[in-house]
């Protein structure tokens, strides 16, 4: 049966527009899942926002605002069923050190560079979306990315610690945060360390002991983890409590203060070309770390449900998401790793979970503002600091370790940098080290003298098997694509090669693993034929690829070729040194 116009369009729609998709087949069950996740997570997400509001430099309800229209905006477009954005540690981090250079925290100007950034952030991703340029987030490869998150944690934490010691420390390096809190220790405030260190305890307490004491009691794991969400809400609400009625402001203990109540005003940031100019970069960085940790989430999320995440219209959500937190009073936001998993596991099942969990956040600013005159910055610290240690992975580098001393240099290298250097210094280098060392890597690439293992029609490097080889005849298996930066390379292990043996007539190059072949290595091909021509060697090729022997095939190459171009290698060798062949 033809499909109609109708369903052509809609399908089409649908691409572009996922919510028509599953909006479609919304059901009761569906339903019944999405609240109960949005009611989790909005639980979690009221404290996370507000704490990474303050961590950005912004008034605390900026957070709130920053959780309502994104959250709209991602379950229009996103493709992910359970992802939860809203604003992230890592990018409230970077958003401070975009803007701390530019404005002073606290003032209209500061929030005002927060919003552009957002909104350029927003632009950049949307963009990339439309251009499908998804592939660049692959830059930040997994070294890259454990050295800067695992950096960005410990930075953090250590920023927050003037909090809850309730001391004036500031710095965007640990060389400038360790001095400053050093310094500062003799002017501690007591009663703030008591309600930020209590606060401390007791969270990580409730993370790591509380779940384990509870399910040992007989407790239901789905009460568990709603009181372990719900462990930043108490720890909040019982130091607020302490602090109005036992007058700690008076005695230097610093609160939230008055948060204005109501929904946000829809804004637009000033066009400012200075301004956005200075921010052009660090947004192009927010862009590619928030879109690399959001679609890492989200298909890890997706795979348990074999569902789908398509990475370019992640782009197209989070870009979105972005420019609706900028025109609604907010900051950057990107899919949070520790939410995204609450929504999963509390039985979310569409991005309406989202749109639910907006709408808690919207009565919380509606109704509950009033109530966090008193809470104590030190608490939103404390909450700020258990998310964020969890961020460093030291596991990681072990196992990076072992695997591969090269990536874990490129880890090592970003850790260093970013901790003593800052945020944007150290992930553009960790980028650049890695892209670095990946040249450097592949312009030596691994190049095997490979001979017949007997018995059989394989071939495998003379060096790790027993196999058979033959004076006259060479075969090189060079296992990497040939491109400007290798090829040289080639040249002198042939070379190399022919030099030592006195013997040889015929060299075989097996391509299984030479998917490219650029116009650099193809000059070298043809000056390594005229070469071995001149010495009175054949060069011969095996196992060319169908895409490198179409190009080749454009060239005047293999009218030249002194040799043949075989099927497989064990052709070459029975056509070319049968007596060579084992039995």
């Amino acid at each position: 049966m033809n499909q109609g116009p109708t369903t052509h369009s809609r399908i089409a729609w649908a691409k572009w527009l996922p919510i028509l998709a599953w909006g479609r087949a919304y059901d009761g069950r569906q339903l019944g899942g999405d609240l109960l996740a949005a009611g989790i997570v909005t639980l979690m997400l009221i404290p996370q926002s507000l704490a990474y509001a303050m961590l950005a430099g912004l008034p605390p309800q900026a957070g709130l605002y920053a959780s309502m229209l994104p959250l709209l905006a991602y379950a229009v477009f996103g493709s992910s069923r359970t992802l939860a954005v809203g604003p992230a540690a890592v990018t409230s981090l970077m958003t401070a050190t975009a803007i701390g250079q530019l404005a002073a925290p606290g003032t209209p100007a500061y929030w005002e560079a927060a919003l552009a950034l957002a909104l350029l952030s927003g632009g950049i991703l949307l963009v990339m979306g439309l251009l499908r340029l998804g592939f660049l987030a692959n830059f930040l490869g997994h070294p890259v990315i454990a050295g800067f998150i695992s950096a960005s944690g410990l930075l953090i934490a250590f920023g927050q610690a003037r909090h809850v010691l309730g001391v004036s420390a500031h710095g965007d390096t640990l060389l400038e945060l360790l001095p400053a809190l050093w310094h500062q220790l003799p002017m501690l405030n007591w009663p703030t360390l008591m309600l930020g260190g209590g606060a401390l305890l007791f969270l990580w307490w409730s993370r790591q002991r509380l779940g384990r004491r509870l399910r040992a009691w007989g407790w239901r794991s789905g009460l568990v983890d709603v009181l372990g969400r719900a462990a930043p809400v108490l720890a909040i609400a019982l130091t607020t409590l302490a602090v109005w009625a036992w007058n700690l402001q008076d005695q230097g203990v610093k609160v939230v203060g008055a948060v204005p109540q109501g929904l946000p005003s829809l804004t637009w940031p000033t066009w400012n070309p200075a301004l956005w100019s200075s921010l052009a970069m660090p947004a192009l960085l927010l862009s590619l770390v928030g879109f690399a940790e959001s679609v890492s989430v989200g298909q890890t999320l997706a795979a348990r449900r074999r569902q789908r995440v398509e990475p370019d219209q992640e782009l197209l959500a989070l870009g979105a998401s972005n420019v609706a937190a900028a025109v609604s009073g907010g900051l950057p936001v990107t899919g949070g790793f520790s939410r995204s998993v609450v929504n999963f596991d509390a039985g979310a099942r569409t991005p309406a979970a989202g749109v639910y969990t907006a709408i808690g956040i919207a009565l919380a600013a509606l109704l509950l503002t009033p109530l966090l005159r008193y809470l104590p910055q030190a608490t939103l610290a404390a909450t700020v600091i258990v998310a964020v240690l969890s961020l460093v992975d030291i596991a990681v580098f072990r196992r990076i370790w072992r695997y591969s001393r090269f990536d874990f240099s490129v880890a090592a290298a970003t850790l260093a940098l970013t901790l003593l250097a800052g945020v944007e210094t150290g992930l553009v280098a960790g980028v650049v080290l890695a892209l670095a060392l990946h040249l450097y890597r592949s312009s030596r690439p691994h190049v095997a003298e490979v001979g017949q293992v007997p018995g059989t029609e394989h071939f495998r490097n003379v060096r790790r098997h027993a196999v058979n080889t033959c004076e006259a005849v060479l075969g090189l298996r060079v296992d990497e694509s040939l491109y400007f930066a290798n090829a040289r390379y080639l040249e002198d292990c042939i070379n190399d090669a022919v030099a030592r043996r006195q013997q040889l007539k015929h060299v075989v190059l097996q391509c299984s693993a030479i998917n490219d072949i650029d116009a650099s290595a193809l000059a070298s091909l043809e000056m390594i034929e005229v070469r071995l021509r001149e010495a009175g060697i054949c060069l011969h090729l095996s196992e060319v690829k169908g895409p490198v022997m179409d190009r080749l095939s454009r060239t005047s190459f293999l009218q030249c070729l002194s040799g043949q171009v075989f099927l497989t290698h064990y052709q070459a060798i029975a056509a070319l040194a049968p007596e060579g062949l084992g039995k």
